[in-house]
This record gives C-alpha cells, structure tokens and sequence, in this order.
C-alpha cells in the first residue's frame, strides 16, 4: 500500500477541474431531456446525441468529426481505392450527371457507357434535383447487384437503357503518359494504391523512353485534396535515397515522429518538376514539402492548400468513428505547412476562363473557419486558385514544366541546387 501524505496542489485543482466538467455535463443533460420532452415535434434522440457530438468536434477545428457508420464505411472505401460500383468518371451537367469517361474493363465500359452520355434516371428515379454525391452514391452498391441507367446521347434520339451488374472497382490513383522524352506522373489521390500504381507508371514510362533519351518526370499534384500518410511517406520515398521526409508533433513534446527514406530512386535522379495550386493538400503537401527541401525537385505552380495537420481515426461502438486532429506534421527543414501551404520555387499563374472569372475558385486552409493557426502562418495565408484546364494546350502551368525540362526556358531555380538541401 502507498500512502502519499499531503496531496500536491495540481491534485486538488485536477479534482476541481473534474468537477466544474461533470457540473457541465448535468446541464448537457438537462438540456437534453428537456428538448426531448417539450420541443414543439418529437426529436429522433440519436439525430440530436450526433449532432451535438459534431459541435464539440467540429469547435476544435474543420477536420475533427464524428463519424456515423454510413460515413466511416464511405471513408473506408475512398481510402482502400475500391467500392462496389460501375466504373464510370462523373460531374454535372445543367442538373444531369455527365459521364467525363467510363474505365477500362469495368460494368459501365463492358455495357456501353460512353464519354459525353448525360445520366437522367438512376434505377427509374430522375437524377435532376439530386447532388452529384447522392447520384454516385445511388450507382455505388454491393456487388453483383443490377442497377438500371436512362441515358441521353449526343445523335441519338430516344433515350438509351442500360441494365448494369455492379463488379469491384478499383480507381486508379495515379495516371501516367509519355509526352514525347517526358514523363508525366499524376496523383491524383493517396489511397492504399497509389505507391503501388506509380512504381507501376514509372516502369511503364521507362519502358517506353530510352533512359538516355528521357529528360526527366513530372509529379502533378494538382487538385490532389490528400489522403493516408503512409502512402505520402512511400510517394516521397520514390524520388529520395536518404534523408528525412516528414515529421509529426503532437501534444506532448515528447511525441514525435520521424519518417525517413531508403536507398532507392526508381527514377534514377533523373530531373524532376512537382506542380502544385490551391488544390494540393495534405499528403500532396508532404510530398511537395520533402521533395524541395531536399532539392531533389523543383516546385512549380502557386501556393499549396496548407493542410498541415494529422487526423486520427479511432473505432468507435456500432462501427462509428473518431476523427481527431492530433498532430501536426513539418517538412525536413523544421518548417509547418499549416495555415501556410508550400511556396513554389517557380510561381506560374493559371488564367481562369470567362465562366470562372466571378467565381471564388480559391482553396486555403486559412480561410477556413475554426482552423489552427499554424506556427508559420502569417497575414498571406494559404491557398491559391484550385483550377486546372481540361485541355492540355490551355494548361499554362504544365506547358511551362515541359519546357523547364526540354531546356527551352530557363530559370534560377531549375534544376536545383543540392547542395542547399536539408542536411540528412
């Protein structure tokens, strides 16, 4: 038995702490029941324990949240990169979802879904009136499940159905192509796949360019919103032998994490241009970050989204969820994207076309309400326009990463000078 004898001041004020915390609670409860028993119509309890859990949560800051179990498994899939589904890319399109194009060898390209096609009923309800998150949510489902598509296409002129089996879809994360002796990586998000979809672009690419007639990679992260951190930590690894690629604090001083590279680049050091905008978040933010403080590339664009903080996801009873904020993560060279983002070394405007001239197309963490001030956060903020031309020739920002690379342009800060990376 331990007997401690005279309890020390921080005791007494914890104890005091408790119970102006457990007084508060009594008034939750209070209030609780009272809404239960008199709001003017009968409230559905779980609505009401649910939504006043959010509002602690999302108090603290825009990324910490409740989960229910709908939304938990919703996040499991995007973060596994596979669903039950029919394989079609989708937006919309004067209140009808238009099909961008239908993937490779999936129930939608198998039944003749076609690029340009507008969806106008899902399983015989009209699509007009629905978001495009509830129309892709409808055409999800288990697999092996039948789903029915009304179709309008471009010359033909009755509506076309279609009887589809829902299969396994896997998105792909990351697209490649040779432009000619360049090759183009994009990542366009970072699921359990992406890591192992770009080591399979790099050796696509390599195989199809001699590497002494290769000049070199583009890694476009643009509109990247982020994903898991480990696979950031992997994307990163690709292009870096050594050195340290990203670091996490938590609360405690003592709660740190130190991620670091192998000996290994797949690309051979071949020369390398990152593109970032307002788009590229989080793990996007990592990768950029690592690349150019170690030089090994150089960033082109306009300033990142600054999402520098880590979530969390702890399992809850009746498969809901926890997403906590509980640390931040900083570049090698010590330095916290929050608030801030990642300031490219070559900063390439993107002209907006006229239908977005009076829209507000710009993404920043530090407009966000709520946000955690980040340590290197200033008056700028964060973010930029988070746009990015459907046709290539308009892109001006890639345009310009290409000629970097041809060495039809030059400028200061390509190719880097590694001898001002961060010490390994």
């Amino acid at each position: 038995m331990v007997v401690v004898q005279g309890a020390p001041a921080s005791s007494a004020n914890n104890a005091a702490a408790g119970s102006d915390t457990y007084k508060q609670l009594a008034i939750f409860g209070d209030i609780f029941e009272r809404v239960r028993a008199q709001y003017v119509t009968p409230p559905e309890d779980k609505k009401l324990i649910e939504n006043a859990i959010n509002g602690m949560l999302t108090s603290l800051d825009p990324h910490s949240s409740y989960l229910n179990p709908e939304a938990a498994q919703d996040m499991r899939v995007q973060t596994k990169g596979e669903f039950g589904g029919l394989g079609i890319e989708v937006t919309m399109d004067n209140d009808l979802v238009k099909v961008i194009s239908p993937m490779d060898d999936t129930p939608a390209s198998k039944a003749g879904v076609m690029a340009g096609d507008l969806i106008t009923q899902i399983d015989g309800t009209e699509v007009r009136g629905m978001s495009l998150t509830d129309a892709v949510d409808k055409m999800r489902g288990p697999v092996n499940t039948p789903i029915e598509l009304t179709l309008v296409r471009k010359g033909v002129d009755k509506p076309i159905k279609l009887k589809i089996v829902r299969a396994i879809v896997k998105v792909r994360a990351v697209r490649s192509k040779v432009e000619g002796d360049i090759g183009y990586l994009r990542v366009i998000s970072f699921t359990e796949q992406t890591y192992e979809d770009l080591q399979k672009a790099i050796k696509d690419i390599q195989a199809k360019v001699p590497n002494d007639k290769l000049k070199g990679y583009v890694l476009d992260l643009r509109l990247n919103p982020g994903g898991l951190l480990d696979q950031a930590v992997a994307v990163s690894d690709a292009f870096l032998d050594k050195g340290e690629i990203v670091s996490t604090r938590g609360r405690d001083p003592q709660d740190v994490t130190r991620f670091d590279a192998r000996v290994g680049d797949l690309t051979n050091g071949k020369p390398l241009i990152v593109m970032v905008n307002g788009g590229s978040a989080s793990a996007s933010e990592i990768v950029a970050g690592a690349l150019q403080d170690h030089r090994r590339a150089t960033v082109l664009g306009t300033q990142s989204f600054g999402k520098g903080s880590v979530q969390t996801i702890i399992p809850l009873g009746e498969n809901g969820s926890l997403r906590l904020t509980t640390a931040l993560y900083y570049t090698p060279s010590g330095k916290s994207i929050q608030g801030k983002g990642i300031t490219p070394d070559i900063v390439v405007e993107q002209p907006l076309p006229e239908e977005f001239k009076d829209q507000n197309v710009t993404r920043g963490e530090s407009e966000l309400k709520g946000h955690i001030k980040g340590p290197e956060e200033d008056a700028k903020g964060s973010g930029s326009a988070a746009y990015v031309p459907p046709d290539p020739k308009d892109d001006v920002q890639l345009n310009q990463a290409f000629k970097l690379l041809r060495g039809e342009m030059a400028n200061a800060a390509f190719p880097p000078d590694t001898n001002k990376g961060v010490p390994n």
